[in-house]
Parts: C-alpha cells; sequence; structure tokens
C-alpha cells in the first residue's frame, strides 16, 4: 500500500508543503488558472465525499496544488478548512495566513473572513502552508496587540462594543446582527429572517432535534465552526453567520440552495440535485424568501432575553 505522504507533491519533512509569500503571489496563466479550478473540482469532491471517497488529506493535497498555481480560490479554501475545525483542530492562524494571501491575489470573500478572524491588515508571523490533519495542532489567534496569552476563543466570545454582557431585547439582537453581518459578507435583513424563522429572535430556543440558541445551531455545526459556547448569542450569531456564509460560497450564492442547507444540510442539497423535496425545507425556504421580498424584519422589542448562559 503506498504511504499516504505520496499523494503530497513537493512535501517538506513529509507533513507541509511550503509555497510562496502571501505579498508574493503571482499571477497564473490561462492554462494554470484552468488546471487550478480542475483541481479544485477534483478536491471538492473528496472534501465533501460526492463521487469520491471523503479524503480531508487528498483535498488539501489537490487544494495546495491549485494554490501554487495562483488561484485564489484555493486559497480561501484552505482558509475555511484550516478554519472551519472540520479537519480536526481550528488553527486561526494558518488559516488568516491562507486568507491574506486569497486576499492578495482579489478572492472577493476573504476580507470578510479576515475581518472575522481580526487579521485583514495584522501582520503574520506565518507563510501559508498545506498542513496534514496529523499535523495540525489547536491554535487561535490573540486579540489584536494583546500583550497576555489569552485565548482569542475568549475575544471570540466577547460582545461588540457598545453592547455589554446583559439582558438583550429583539431590537438589541437586530442591532448586533446589523454590526456582526459585514464582517461575514452577509446581507443583515437575511440574517434577520433566518434567525426569525428559526428561533423567533430566542436565544435559549431548544429544538427536538438538539439545534440550540438564536442560529439553531446543533452542536456538531457549532465544533466545525469554532463555537465554543454553544448558548452564548454571540457566538452563536457568529457561529451561524459563518455556516451562512460557507454555504453561499459552497452553492456559488444561490440563496435557495444555501437557505435549504442550513435547514436539511449541505448534503442533502447536493444528493437531491437542488432543495431536497421535505415539506419542511420547502416550507422554509419560501417562508425566508417571502419575507425578505416583502417587508424588512419587525424591529419592535420582544421579551427580555439573556445574553449568556
Amino acid at each position: 500500500m503506498r504511504p499516504r505522504l505520496e499523494l503530497i507533491l513537493g512535501l517538506v519533512s513529509g507533513l507541509m508543503l511550503a509555497l510562496p509569500p502571501a505579498g508574493l503571489v503571482r499571477a497564473a496563466s490561462a492554462e494554470e488558472t484552468a488546471e487550478a479550478r480542475q483541481l479544485i473540482a477534483r478536491g471538492k469532491r473528496f472534501e465533501h465525499g460526492v463521487g469520491a471517497p471523503q479524503q480531508l488529506d487528498q483535498a488539501l493535497t489537490l487544494y495546495c496544488r491549485a494554490a501554487d498555481l495562483g488561484l485564489d480560490e484555493a486559497g480561501f479554501q484552505l482558509g475555511w478548512l484550516y478554519a472551519s475545525g472540520r479537519l480536526g483542530a481550528v488553527d486561526e492562524v494558518m488559516a488568516a495566513a491562507w486568507f491574506q494571501r486569497a486576499h492578495a491575489a482579489g478572492h472577493p470573500h476573504a476580507a470578510s473572513q479576515l475581518r472575522r478572524l481580526r487579521a485583514l491588515d495584522r501582520p503574520l508571523n506565518e507563510q501559508p502552508r498545506c498542513l496534514l490533519t496529523d499535523a495540525l495542532v489547536e491554535r487561535r489567534l490573540p486579540p489584536p496587540g494583546s500583550t497576555d496569552k489569552r485565548n482569542a476563543t475568549a475575544a471570540a466570545s466577547e460582545t461588540p462594543a457598545g453592547f455589554e454582557v446583559r439582558e438583550l431585547a429583539r431590537a438589541d439582537i437586530i442591532a448586533l446582527v446589523r454590526q456582526l453581518a459585514p464582517d461575514f459578507d452577509l446581507d443583515p435583513e437575511l440574517v434577520l429572517a433566518l434567525i426569525q424563522a428559526e428561533s423567533n429572535f430566542d436565544p435559549t430556543a431548544h429544538s427536538p432535534k438538539d439545534a440550540r440558541g438564536l442560529m439553531q445551531l446543533i452542536p456538531e455545526t457549532a465544533q466545525r465552526f469554532g463555537v465554543e459556547d454553544i448558548w452564548d448569542p454571540v457566538q452563536n450569531m457568529r457561529g451561524g453567520m459563518a455556516y451562512l456564509r460557507w454555504l453561499l460560497d459552497h452553492f456559488d450564492g444561490d440563496r435557495e440552495l444555501a437557505l435549504a442547507g442550513y435547514n436539511a444540510g449541505e448534503g442533502a442539497v447536493r444528493r437531491h440535485g437542488g432543495i431536497p423535496p421535505y415539506p419542511e425545507t420547502e416550507a422554509y425556504v419560501k417562508r425566508i424568501t417571502a419575507r425578505l421580498e416583502a417587508t424588512p424584519v419587525i424591529t419592535e422589542v420582544g421579551a427580555r432575553t439573556r445574553a449568556s448562559r
């Protein structure tokens, strides 16, 4: 049986593939771009287990080869993998390095991810590298300018400026969404409509399927997108927005497919080649779409709810 490490072209020390620094991204030729896009397509099959066995290291290998050819989408995909926890650990340092590389190459969504990580204009002592799953360790970016060793997970749970950790009214939640959504390159009205459909602005909502909080995250999705405390409204919203952003990118900006994926899972959307024929999912997509096309989400103050648990 061939060792798995033979899958990696140009491996350095058997675990990482060194690439040019983010500031030295070169322009790809038309032939290289076409080859890189084919590599990305193959990588997605291995990442998601569609048309090929799910092999995350093989997906990493293909994305890295595409990045070496100068394709910005490859760097963005790598950033998502390292930031999402899908590889078994969250490495925000490596994710930020890849997002910076993708941003330098012109990827349209890289800046929003860098803002989420607080690393848009932040110097990093790390160059983008291709780490296999066996080489990953949990790493979080400390807060910008921090002089202590506080884990950046704590920073991720901080309520944005102007919002104290206290009981939140519906109007407070709406204001928070309007502040946070641009970090994920999302329309705040879309996020608000989704929250209204998911939990009706109740941070303590808990479904029979174990979906929790404002954006009804299940524990697996929360872990996938780096949520430490699923009941904390700010972390819950950040995790839900990160997942919605991922779905929109995954389905090439198709809002209805992204909403269907949020309700039924992206795997169900892929298996059915569109919105799954589930009455709940079909009604969910129609309800949110109609709400967006009609009037903005109601902003009156509702029952007071807790900001943390």
